[in-house]
């Protein structure tokens, strides 16, 4: 088992020299707008994977994975031939979704954040189910309201003596 920390760094070198290959050596027609994401290197440095994405639309991806396709013997022989490991890694070509992906959670969060304020109105033009303040206070001592009672002066009472 290598390092995971050398696989790290390979990985990263390989991302360097595809994305350089492609734009240097391969001059496929079919090949788009590509850019390379992210690489990935397994424990052993036996296997590559290089995601990319390609700025275009169906056509145009179908034709850019072909093309790096065909191109996956000299990317492979580049990449052994600028990092100089003792076995050059197989490489798998994964187109990414990453912008696919991120199109889905916009549109997620657009939703939610229209579902929020459907929320937002609802709540502001509710009521109460049942009274505004359904809990006894302490002075309400048949649990009526204050408000029907009469104020009536306790005839003992001479108005400064709680202060």
């Amino acid at each position: 088992m290598s390092d995971p920390a050398r696989a790290r760094k390979l990985a990263d070198r390989i991302k360097v020299v595809v994305a350089e290959t492609l734009e240097r050596r391969i001059k496929d027609p079919r090949l788009g707008f590509v850019t390379v994401t992210d690489a990935r290197v397994t424990n052993d440095l036996q296997h590559a994977t290089v995601f990319y994405t390609v700025l275009g639309d169906e056509t145009e991806r179908a034709g850019t994975v072909a093309a790096m396709e065909s191109a996956r013997g000299v990317l492979r022989s580049e990449v052994g031939r600028r990092t100089g490991v003792r076995l050059t890694p197989t490489l798998e070509l994964v187109l990414d979704a990453v912008p696919e992906t991120a199109a889905h959670i916009d549109d997620l969060l657009r939703r939610a954040a229209e579902q929020d304020a459907e929320v937002a109105r609802r709540a502001s033009a509710a009521g109460y189910a049942g009274d505004p303040d359904p809990y006894r206070r302490p002075d309400d001592e048949d649990g009526g309201d204050d408000e029907d009672a009469e104020d009536v002066e306790d005839p003992g009472d001479d108005g400064d003596a709680g202060r």
